[in-house]
C-alpha cells in the first residue's frame, strides 16, 4: 500500500465494513486482524470453495471499489501481491496472533494491543463492553 489510505478513522472503518460482510458471506473465517496506516495483517481461514489469492482478490477487490464509489478515491491502492504463511499448529497461531496484536505497539500507534480501534481485541472487547451496559 504505502500511501497510509488506511491512517484515515474513515477508511479504516470502511475496510472493517469489508472485511464483515465478507465473512457474512462465509467467505473465509477472520480470526485476528490490524489495520496499520499504511498495511493490514491478517489471521485467516480460508473455506474449501475458497483459495487465499481469491480472499485477497475479494478484500482488495471489494475495498478499492467502496472506496472508489463511496469517497471519489481515483488513485492506485494497494501494491500488487501480499505475503502469505501458512500456519501449521497452535503454536504458530498463537504467535501470529501475537505478532498482530504487537504491531501498533511496535509502530507507537499505541501503548497496549487493546487500545487500538482497527483491531480485533478492540473491536471484540467494545462489542463485550456495549452488551455489558445492555444488561
Amino acid at each position: 500500500m504505502g500511501r497510509r489510505l488506511l491512517q484515515s478513522e474513515r477508511n479504516a472503518n470502511l475496510l472493517i465494513d469489508v472485511l464483515r460482510s465478507l465473512i457474512a458471506e462465509r467467505k473465509f473465517e477472520l480470526h485476528d486482524f490490524v489495520i496499520m496506516p499504511d498495511h493490514l495483517h491478517l489471521l485467516l481461514t480460508v473455506y474449501d470453495d475458497m483459495t487465499i489469492e481469491k480472499a485477497m482478490q475479494l478484500i482488495k477487490g471489494r475495498f478499492s471499489h467502496r472506496l472508489s464509489h463511496e469517497f471519489g478515491y481515483k488513485g492506485e491502492v494497494w501494491h500488487r501481491g501480499f505475503t502469505e504463511e501458512q500456519i501449521m499448529d497452535r503454536e504458530s497461531f498463537e504467535a501470529h496472533r501475537e505478532y498482530i496484536a504487537q504491531n501498533p505497539v511496535k509502530a507507537g500507534l499505541a501503548s497496549d494491543p487493546e487500545e487500538y480501534p482497527f483491531c480485533f481485541r478492540f473491536l471484540a472487547k467494545k462489542k463485550v463492553e456495549s452488551k455489558a451496559g445492555r444488561g
